[in-house]
């Protein structure tokens, strides 16, 4: 029998990430157990019986046991669940980054369904599901007493098949209903591109294809900008990013680091913690980070986060991330099924645990909510271009070089790029203007 570790998962998936990782065989070594736990499964078996004779109706014997399984482990955690053979199975696959669904990572608070973050480029996200909103009806049946798997269920589908969740959204006065229609989710686990002279590296989960995804990602944004050297910094973006496998956000913890602790794992046997360190190397070779986070970073986020932040390698700015400092076991069990147990907590270099406070940025910038789209009318052509060079019979500048006007040129045009995109994105752009500011202070040294 083996083991899996869930490093880095954040609740459970309606057609989302489950990732794993091997990690040995599993030694069980049970202790002599008092005579009153066999006289409580004694209970449990005469109750068992009593139901499947005296029910209402007939009962299936393999779903009430599953259904009591399930109920034990979930009254431990939001993360400890059963997963049924085909469920099990998923699980498995997803870890190479396509499965159907719709695309969100979601936990359950207060009986609802909670949406830990829409993934990039799937259904949920074009339909405009956010991290925070709570799901309370599938196709109007209410999820308030189901268990976060039976929820879940609910939600998945055939692909090209219509799911109407009804939703409710903080800042919305009333729930309202999002149509999605369920497909394929395809995932790249990292796209890079370039911001001017900074290098954007958006990592929207850790699967078994991250770090390969980065160092990738990494060599080509530098030889579009035509070398290191010509670098400001790089961003990465781990907003929304619901985690996955461990040993990815080591991986990419480590491709920034070039020492140090990056996270370590304690759980309640002391023989069993683990401690990972950084080896040389850095991918950035020194030039500044910065990583944005935000309520949607969780887990392997947030490993990601808290090794760089405590080891002061980059600024994190954004908004406060979704505190899951937990580890989960996912153990093969008899019948082709397995359970999820959480086994251990992890703890950042500096030795905190994030669980239930998250991760707090070095600098708090919110996004703005976006302004609704309106019809504008074209500047006017008294308006359009407005200053001395578009006078007629305008004198040129005598003072610079045409090698250094294009130049001038050029820099201007980034700093309007720069303004659109506080418009698009404005956590983006404070990173990147951060990334600018560095790197000119760093030239006048």
């Amino acid at each position: 029998m083996k083991k899996f570790v869930i490093a880095a998962l954040c609740g459970t998936v309606a057609g989302a990430l489950l990732t794993t990782q091997y990690a040995g065989p599993l030694v069980a070594q049970e202790a002599a157990r008092p005579s009153s736990v066999y006289e409580q499964l004694d209970l449990f078996g005469s109750i068992f019986e009593r139901i499947r004779a005296d029910y209402v109706e007939e009962v299936d014997s393999q779903k009430l046991i599953e259904a009591a399984i399930n109920g034990m482990l979930t009254s431990l955690d939001p993360h400890s669940s059963y997963l049924p053979p085909d469920d099990y199975a998923d699980m498995r696959v997803q870890t190479r980054g396509s499965f159907g669904g719709l695309g969100i990572e979601v936990t359950q608070e207060e009986g609802f369904v909670k949406v830990v973050s829409p993934m990039d480029g799937t259904p949920a996200d074009a339909a405009g599901i956010q991290a925070g909103d709570f799901i309370t009806h599938v196709d109007g049946e209410s999820v308030l007493g189901l268990t976060l798997d039976q929820a879940v269920d609910k939600m998945r589908g055939p692909v090209g098949s219509e799911i109407i969740i009804t939703v409710v959204r903080d800042g919305r006065p009333e729930p309202f209903d999002v149509s999605i229609i369920r497909d394929t989710i395809k995932l790249t686990a990292v796209k890079g591109r370039t911001e001017g002279k900074a290098v954007v590296l958006r990592i929207s989960t850790f699967n078994d294809q991250t770090f390969a995804n980065l160092e990738e990602s990494i060599a080509a944004a530098i030889a579009e900008l035509g070398g290191i050297d010509n670098v400001s910094g790089f961003v990465i973006d781990l907003r929304n990013n619901p985690g996955g496998l461990l040993t990815q956000a080591i991986k990419v913890s480590d491709a920034f680091l070039d020492a140090g602790e990056i996270v370590s794992t304690r759980g309640r046997d002391p023989s069993q913690s683990e401690r990972f360190n950084a080896q040389p190397g850095d991918l950035a070779q020194g030039k500044p980070v910065v990583v944005l986070i935000n309520g949607g970073s969780a887990s392997a986020s947030e490993i990601v986060t808290g090794a760089l932040q405590d080891h002061h390698r980059a600024i994190v700015v954004g908004t406060k991330s979704f505190g899951k400092g937990s580890v989960q076991t996912v153990m093969p069990i008899r019948g082709d099924g397995a359970m999820r147990l959480t086994t251990s907590r992890y703890y950042t270099p500096s030795g905190r645990s994030i669980q239930s406070l998250g991760i707090a940025p070095d600098i708090v910038v919110q996004q703005p909510p976006r302004a609704p789209v309106t019809a504008e009318e074209p500047a006017s052509a008294t308006t359009a271009n407005r200053n001395e060079a578009a006078l007629r019979g305008a004198i040129t500048n005598d003072s610079m070089t045409e090698d250094e006007k294009a130049q001038f040129l050029a820099e201007q045009q980034r700093a309007e790029d720069a303004a659109k995109l506080r418009v698009d994105d404005y956590q983006l752009a404070y990173a990147i203007d951060i990334l600018t500011g560095m790197s000119k202070l760093a030239a006048v040294k």
